[in-house]
């Protein structure tokens, strides 16, 4: 579905007769059909690997640098020779190749033994994780398994009170219909956790990961808008200025590959990882406007295609470290919406700061500030981790020494 209305906006798109109608195709359209490839496409990865997920994720995205660095210069020429029209439409026609790939991906079957994840800060509200080719069937949530095994205990004491009280039989009917209220509220809610785990709105650590991808989505989007039309606007020619993107593929490629394999060696935590990598891209871009030859903004491609390939390679594993991947699918649905807001104001903010300054290095500024600030919204989420981590170990210290206290009572006692 995703494939189809992407290729419709984009094919509409090549029919627009102003910038309205641009909004809604090639904007709207094509955006609503890359979230609805691009979100289960990556949540279905995640159920895939578990060990290998960073290089997983790593290889999974490095077909966009391959089409980036061959497409760029086509695109171009097809500029060129069918005009923007002709070159939408061909676009178009690519984006069929979406729904060949979601044809050829597969649920897998299930292969660990089903588990019951207890959501603490939802009142012990037992959710029961699903095996994957069986998600669709209701199963009973683990509070409703303890609210039966109650219930079939007490069944007989009810009935024999029930036969000497008639108000006991009474109050029994309204426990039973309350019961039986109580479990279909329990089994609804565990439907909906399911499918949209809106709890975690609530949840401090995603949170603060969401507004890292807000303000990283500030910045993400500069060399792919700004890059071309500064190079341009430094004396370089066309096919020159196109290139840079094609550079910068290619060493987003091997970035990608290279520190997914180092997130995969856990030489550090990847939280830090991806902090480090962040920073590094914030820099890059703050430097750019320093570049004004061809050669120069070669390096600043290529420098930062290897930083952003290590930023990709990365983020996704975090949330779901942050969240636990049997939440990922919804994770990615509400990080993706929240952190929407910073590529929708991004290109605006940039283009009134570039206009008002009369030179693109300004959307270059503006991206690396934004990412420098995102990076502290990671340092700030490293730091619940280990507080998190803390507060576990001391808990577990307390549990065994517990335990240890008990048994030393016990053999005094013997």
């Amino acid at each position: 579905m995703g494939g189809l209305i992407c290729t419709v906006g984009v094919v509409l798109g090549s029919f627009a007769r102003n910038l309205i109608e641009l909004y809604l195709t090639v904007g709207f359209l094509n955006g609503f059909g890359y979230a609805l490839t691009w979100t289960p496409t990556v949540t279905m990865l995640g159920f895939y690997f578990e060990k290998r997920r960073p290089v997983a994720n790593a290889l999974a995205s490095a077909g966009e640098c391959i089409f980036t660095f061959v497409l760029t210069p086509l695109f171009q020429l097809l500029i060129d020779s069918f005009s923007w029209r002709g070159g939408l439409l061909i676009l178009g026609g690519l984006q069929l190749n979406l729904c060949v790939c979601g044809i050829l991906l597969r649920p897998l079957k299930a292969t660990r033994d089903m588990t019951c994840e207890v959501e603490e800060e939802e009142g012990g509200l037992c959710l029961e994780l699903l095996p994957k080719n069986d998600l669709e069937q209701s199963k009973p949530s683990c509070s409703e398994v303890g609210e039966m095994s109650v219930s079939e205990g007490s069944d007989q004491r009810n009935i024999k009170a029930c036969l000497e009280d008639p108000e006991e039989m009474h109050k029994s009917t309204v426990d039973a219909q309350d019961l039986s209220n109580r479990t279909k509220r329990n089994e609804l809610r565990a439907k909906i956790l399911r499918y949209v785990d809106y709890t975690l709105i609530s949840n401090a650590r995603f949170m603060v990961y969401s507004m890292f991808g807000v303000f990283a989505a500030l910045g993400f989007f500069a060399p792919a808008l700004f890059l071309v039309p500064y190079a341009r606007s430094k004396g370089i020619e066309e096919y020159q200025a196109a290139a840079l993107m094609s550079i910068s593929a290619v060493l987003d490629l091997f970035g990608r590959v290279f520190f997914g394999w180092v997130a995969n060696l856990r030489l550090l935590q990847t939280v830090q990882q991806l902090t480090a990598s962040v920073t590094l891209l914030g820099t890059v871009l703050l430097l750019c406007p320093l570049a004004s030859s061809f050669p120069e903004l070669v390096a600043f491609s290529a420098a930062y295609g290897l930083v952003y390939g290590a930023t990709v390679a990365t983020h996704i594993t975090v949330l779901a470290e942050v969240v636990g991947i049997h939440r990922l699918g919804s994770a990615l649905g509400f990080f993706m919406l929240i952190r929407s807001s910073g590529g929708l104001l991004g290109p605006p903010i940039a283009g009134f700061f570039i206009d008002k300054m009369s030179d693109y290095g300004t959307g270059f500024l503006m991206a690396g500030v934004a990412l420098i600030v995102s990076a502290m919204f990671l340092l700030l989420l490293h730091q619940m981790n280990r507080r998190g981590q803390g507060s576990a170990t001391k808990m577990q210290d307390m549990h065994v020494d517990k335990s240890v206290r008990a048994e030393a009572k016990e053999q005094d006692v013997t």
